[in-house]
Formats: structure tokens, sequence, C-alpha cells
């Protein structure tokens, strides 16, 4: 097949270290190729020297067997190059329908017709989005919707999706797995980012891997399983299996530490009532819209339940009502947001500041002035403990991989020294690697007898990791699951009916 696009010998280095080492990649016409490797491997920096984000430290880009170089996103998209951010970049103030045909307005707009076409464009994605909406009050998932749709829209050869199905239900990847085989038709080059290795092994027609920047392996499709990408990704085989079948001991609970009676906030939330033990993990699980994180945030005093019959939440037996997420901290529960990059840390601060910046916030700071050693200290101990990648505490956060951005996250909540924690999908957008540490750092906070919630949409998480399960179906829990009891099928069947 012809090659669209070849990078040959490419590198790209930040501050002196190689994010990418000699990498050669070739994209032919219309297939997909899927992108894998751990957090940190260079998968984004590949692509991003593709769409014209950043550019190349040495080699070249050959683009139908001529060399460039694009120096903004812009360019590339004149080119036919089209990139779907695992971070959206839409505009929050502005309507679905202005983000969608943003840039390519015309000299004189009817505002209504816009709205008519846009409505028309994503009902023939099949994605239920209101094209009136303002951005800022979607979803994760919906604003994934729309920046896929957004790339669509350019009618452009080559689109690169990062982490595109992150956010997105079950029939909603169906959806889009089925948009994808429609643009492959059309000819169009697709490069596929995903952390979920069957999607990958499902929809691919060549896989390439990553790993420290360097390239592994590539190859047909064909020739790869779950287990040899993994030995390509990691370097090795993962000393525990991730989601495994095998029976594993079930934590006890100690005591009631939340009690929830008849919660309600608005819609989302309705006379929702469960509790949480100490020393256990507690999964909830629920498709989007079921009120899962809308409940999470009304605990930890982020959203405010209803005035007039909210219900009650007694924290270790006395009743509170938490309106801003202070107090809440201070007595002991913190939320992990599921959306790291808007709510879970400062980007233009380095680590050290946001991990002291949550000591802070928490009150706990018992030094009568702000030292940056201390902040240092503190930041070389979380990194430790959590093993995370990077070149020195000073990094930015921004500037460090997704999933190396959400173990700062959870060492932020963490220093609050916490009795309850509230993990909202704790590896959306997490490598393999990671998410085994990930697991392994939520299953030691249990151990250590603290209360845990697990919010996740991946079956096979909150099956691996939960000590009780619930389901969450229109704004409440409606069944509870022992881990003996629970399959996909009785879980699932839960959450639709």
């Amino acid at each position: 097949m012809t090659a669209l696009i070849e990078l040959q010998d490419v590198t790209k280095a930040y501050r002196g270290v190689a994010a990418l080492k000699k990498v050669n990649f070739t994209l032919r016409k219309g297939e997909i190729h899927a992108l894998l490797g751990e957090n940190g491997a260079g998968k984004s920096t590949l692509t991003k020297i593709m769409a014209g984000v950043t550019d190349i430290s040495s080699g070249k880009m050959l683009l139908d067997g001529k060399d460039v170089s694009f120096s903004t996103p812009a360019e590339a998209l004149k080119n036919g190059i089209a990139m779907v951010f695992q971070e959206t970049s839409l505009v929050p103030s502005m309507s679905v329908a202005q983000n969608l045909y943003l840039g390519d307005e015309k000299l004189f707009n009817r505002l209504r017709g816009l709205y008519i076409a846009a409505q028309q464009f994503l009902q023939s994605l099949n994605f239920n989005v209101d094209p009136w909406a303002n951005v800022s009050t979607l979803g994760a998932a919906k604003k994934q919707m729309v920046e896929i749709a957004r790339a669509v829209r350019q009618n452009v050869r080559v689109i690169i999706f990062d982490e595109p199905t992150a956010s997105l239900t079950p029939e909603e990847k169906h959806h889009f797995f089925s948009l994808i085989a429609r643009l492959k038709e059309r000819g169009v080059s697709i490069i596929f980012i995903s952390h979920a290795l069957e999607e990958a092994l499902e929809i691919s027609d060549r896989i390439t891997i990553l790993r420290d920047g360097e390239l592994v392996a590539s190859d047909e499709t064909s020739k790869f399983d779950r287990d040899s990408i993994i030995r390509a990704m990691v370097g090795r085989t993962l000393s525990s299996q991730l989601y495994s079948n095998e029976k594993r001991k079930v934590r006890r609970g100690g005591e009631r530490i939340l009690s929830v009676q008849n919660l309600s906030m608005g819609a989302m939330v309705r006379n929702n009532s469960f509790s949480v033990y100490a020393g256990q993990i507690t999964g909830i699980f629920g498709l989007i819209g079921s009120g899962r994180t809308e409940t999470a945030k009304v605990i930890a005093g982020v959203h405010k339940r209803n005035a007039f019959h909210g219900g009650e939440v007694k924290f270790e037996g006395e009743s509170v009502r938490y309106r801003v997420p202070r107090p809440a901290v201070k007595d002991g529960i913190v939320y992990v947001t599921e959306d790291r990059k808007l709510e879970g840390f400062f980007e233009t601060m380095s680590i050290a500041d946001n991990i002291y910046s949550s000591l802070l916030g928490a009150g706990l700071n018992t030094a009568a002035v702000v030292r940056r050693s201390d902040a240092r200290v503190l930041a070389d101990e979380w990194t430790k403990k959590l093993n995370i990648r990077a070149i020195d505490s000073n990094a930015h956060v921004i500037e460090l991989s997704g999933g190396n951005q959400q173990k700062v996250v959870i060492a932020s909540s963490l220093v609050q020294r916490p009795k309850l924690v509230i993990f909202d999908e704790p590896t959306r957008g997490v490598d393999v690697g990671a998410i085994a540490e990930i697991h392994e750092i939520i299953g030691r906070l249990a151990d250590d007898g603290l209360a845990v919630m697990v919010i996740s949409s991946y079956l096979p998480e909150i099956l691996n990791l939960s000590d009780r399960i619930l389901v969450s179906r229109l704004g409440r829990v409606v069944e509870e699951f022992t881990p003996g009891q629970a399959t996909e099928e009785r879980i699932m069947y839960a959450a639709v009916h």
C-alpha cells in the first residue's frame, strides 16, 4: 500500500531529555494504524509532530513523498491532517454548533441554519449531543463526541485519535467504531492511540509499539495478541494480571465510615442510599447519567444537595452538609476527580508546588512560614512512593504523561491524610503499566484501613478491585453484589434494566 506519511529517524528532546529517539513510522493510505505504548513512551509526541503541534529536533517527515514540516496545527489541517486530542481543545464558553464550525465560518452566518446543520451532522454520526448546549455544561463523554465530530467534519485525509474512547459508554464506542469503518471506506487514514488493547486488536490493520521513546515493534495486527503487546510495551510480563479471573481474598469491612440516606440533587441524584466501610473497597458501577459522579461530588462538598428533602450524609456517625470541599477535606474526605486536567492539578505549576498546595489547602502545614525546601522534600517523598516518572520535582505537571499526571493528582489527595478516598475513573487514559501501579496503590489504602470508593465504567476494573459492588441507575444505587455473586452480565443487566 502507498505510504501517505513517513517519519524517518525522528528525534524530539525536551530540556535535553529525548522523548523520541530515531523513530521510523509509516502511515499508509486508507489504513487504521494503532499506536501503543506506556504513558511517556512517546505516542502523543509522535502524533503531535504530524499534527503540527510540536517540531522535530532531528530527522524528517514526508507527506506524499515530499519533505514537510508543520509549524502550527492549522498548517497541518490545510494539508489534510487533523488530531483529536486526549484532553479536548473546545472553547467552553461557546455552543456545540459554534465549536463544530469554529474557524470555518462564512462571511454572513445565520445562526438558525448553523444549528440545524450541526444537529443533522451530529445525528449522522449517531452522537446524541444538543447543538444548542454550551460546551461548559457537557460531561467528558459529550465533549469527546464534539471533538471527534469536529475532526470528521473537516474532510481530511488523516485523523489522529488520542484516547477517543476513554469517556464513551459501550454503545457510544460501537457507534464510534462504525464511524471509523466508514472513514476507512472513504480512504481516510486513521492513527488510533488507545490503552484499551482489545480495541486496538479489534479495529486496526497495523500496530506500532513504542517504549521509552523508541520503536520496539511494528507489524500487521494479526501478528500480535494481548500478551505480546504487553511484553513489547513494558519490556516484561506484568507480575500480576490486571483483570484476573482468579479468586482473591475479599476484605471484610470495618466500622461504617459513610452513610448516605435518601440523597437528592436536582434530576441527577434521586433518593440515593448506601454505606461505605473502613478497610474495604466499595466499587460503584453505572452508565453515564446514572448519578455516580454527582453523588460523589455532593459527599465531597463539590456540589450541594437539595436544600429541602435533600437527604442526609453521615460521616463517622456525625451528620454533615458540606457546601465547599475544604471542610470535607479537613474531616478526612477527598475526591480524586475523573477529569484531571480540568479539576485535578494546576498545569503551569510544578509537581512539588501542586502537592504542597494541597497540604496548604487542607490546613495541614504546621510550619510558621511556607518554605520551598519543604515542598521539594514532600514532593520527593511522594514521587518515590507512587513512582512518578519525571525529570525532577520542578517539572510542570502538564509536561508529564497521563499516567504520571494521575499519580500527581492521587499524591495531592493522599497528602491530605484522608479517612475516605473517592476515586472517580482512576485509570481513565492510563496505560497498562500505570494501571497496575494505581490498582496497587488503591489496594494498599484499603489494607491500611482507609475506606475507599472506586467509581468506574469499566467492568473488569470494578470486578477486580471491589470488595463490594454497588450498581447505580437513574440517580440511585439499585443493586449490591458481593464479588462471588458478581458477573459482567449481572452487573450490566442491573445498570440497564
